[in-house]
């Protein structure tokens, strides 16, 4: 299915990506289509900085691969705002990528001062969603 289409079927959709480097995407992708990864974030105010829309419960939203094609619909479940530092253990586990808050902490520190938005007290976005449509796993996700 191509990015028009997908959006044609998922009308208000907005595109995003899951992750900052190939390989992370490629990981989040895999754990997203096995239904371990429920849950993702981000700062809030890279949202802003990127100028992408904030996550909307109810709405689906596409997933795209590296080459700009639907990966995966994801419905957004819920929506949480939650401050770096108090992240809680049975939201790391169900990003599925992290096996306690202080791994979740390392890298999401890493991701965030790669950005520029770090700090101990910055405003996590956290989305939970659900899979409505995988659209194929492609060899250059």
């Amino acid at each position: 299915m191509t990015l028009s289409e997908a959006l044609i079927r998922y009308p208000g959709a907005e595109t995003f990506r899951f992750g900052d480097t190939p390989e992370m995407m490629a990981e989040i992708l895999g754990l997203v289509r096995s239904g371990r990864k429920t849950v993702t974030c981000d700062a809030l105010a890279a949202f802003d900085a990127r100028g992408d829309a904030l996550p909307e419960v109810g709405r689906i939203d596409i997933a795209l691969d590296l080459a700009d094609r639907p990966a995966v619909a994801i419905r957004t479940v819920e929506v949480l705002h939650i401050a770096f530092d108090d992240m809680s253990e049975a939201l790391v586990r169900d990003h599925g990528e992290f096996r306690s808050v202080n791994e979740w902490r390392v890298g999401y520190e890493a991701e965030l001062k790669r950005a520029g938005h770090f700090a101990p007290r910055v405003m996590m976005l956290v989305e939970r969603f659900e899979v409505v449509e995988d659209f194929g796993v492609h060899a250059d996700i």
